[in-house]
């Protein structure tokens, strides 16, 4: 039985891109929670939008995951 984690964009539950789900499902933590701190980083000035389009280039789609 496979109970290693890995992460990916979920693809069933997702905004945008499905990263802010993917971090979630990863992290073990509700969704909503990751998509405030990116916008949270983004208002303060802080790297969210690069940050939330790094990690869309980078992670692979939940269906792309062996």
């Amino acid at each position: 039985m496979d109970t290693q984690k890995k992460l990916h964009r979920n693809t069933r539950n997702q905004m945008i891109a499905g990263v802010g789900s993917g971090l979630a499902e990863y992290f073990g933590i509700d969704p909503t929670i990751v998509r405030l701190l990116f916008i949270l980083l983004a208002i303060a000035g802080g790297p969210g939008i690069l940050l939330y389009i790094i990690l869309w280039v980078v992670m692979p789609a939940e269906d792309k995951v062996a």
